[in-house]
């Protein structure tokens, strides 16, 4: 899966998953472009600052990666997340800045990278970074989990309007060991017995997924949502069973 001639833009790419997607596609030798709101913590040559919900700052993001490498290959929508609050508790605006940034920025990147593909004689590669939280509860964090479940259908549509030139798929991720990881699992080692593999996802794992998304070994792959969660999570009546069994003893 080497994508030597490769130019890959990963939005939220200098820290966390996207830190991971972006060491992946580099050493795959993609010639990678990041970009987030504030200048990453190490020097990085293809750093490119933008705010991916501004329209302005998209297309310039967009045409500064085609003037300095002449084209756009992939584009994987990693920009995202959301604090934890209760839907109950959250206002307006907060749950309008959480869709915004989960669902409609990576649409309007999208767009803007689409332009710039479909003229393109091999078109391109779009993979959004979507979560699990779009496809069951998602208690904290509700407005979140609405928006991943938009963008994964939003993923479906974009590879019909889009195809042949432009294939899109979507990552469903689970939980994911960064540097932020104890903002919404303080009791990591507690969350990663609930996996089935036993263990969180590293980012290069999510990275390795894009990776395969976006190369020819997924040629026919388009529409899809490639679920990376380790499993899922142990069916809660198991777990009960398991307690009450222990209980007995």
């Amino acid at each position: 899966m080497r994508l030597s001639d490769r130019v890959v833009l990963v939005t939220g790419g200098t820290r966390g998953v996207g830190a991971g997607i972006t060491r992946v596609f580099r050493d795959a030798g993609a010639t990678v472009v990041t970009c987030a709101r504030r200048p990453p913590d190490r020097e990085d040559p293809g750093f490119v600052a933008c705010d991916v919900r501004e329209p302005d700052q998209v297309s310039a993001l967009i045409g500064t990666v085609v003037d300095r490498h002449g084209r756009l290959d992939v584009l994987v929508n990693n920009a995202g997340g959301s604090p934890q609050v209760n839907a109950s508790e959250a206002s307006p605006r907060f749950h309008a800045k959480v869709v915004e940034l989960n669902l409609l920025a990576p649409l309007l990147v999208s767009q803007a990278a689409n332009r710039v593909m479909q003229d393109q004689s091999d078109g391109g590669v779009i993979v959004m970074v979507s979560s699990v939280s779009g496809r069951r509860p998602s208690p904290g964090t509700a407005g979140y989990g609405a928006a991943k479940a938009g963008l994964d259908s939003l993923t479906g549509s974009l590879a019909v309007e889009w195809a042949p030139k432009v294939r899109v798929n979507a990552l469903a991720v689970g939980p994911v060991r960064t540097e932020l990881s104890d903002m919404h699992y303080p009791e990591l080692a507690a969350v990663a017995k609930t996996v089935p593999l036993g263990r969180l996802a590293e980012p290069e794992d999510v990275g390795n997924c894009a990776l395969f998304l976006a190369s020819p070994l997924a040629s026919y792959v388009s529409g899809a949502t490639l679920l990376v969660h380790g499993g899922g999570e142990w069916p809660a009546f198991l777990a009960a069973q398991s307690s009450s069994a222990q209980g007995e003893r």
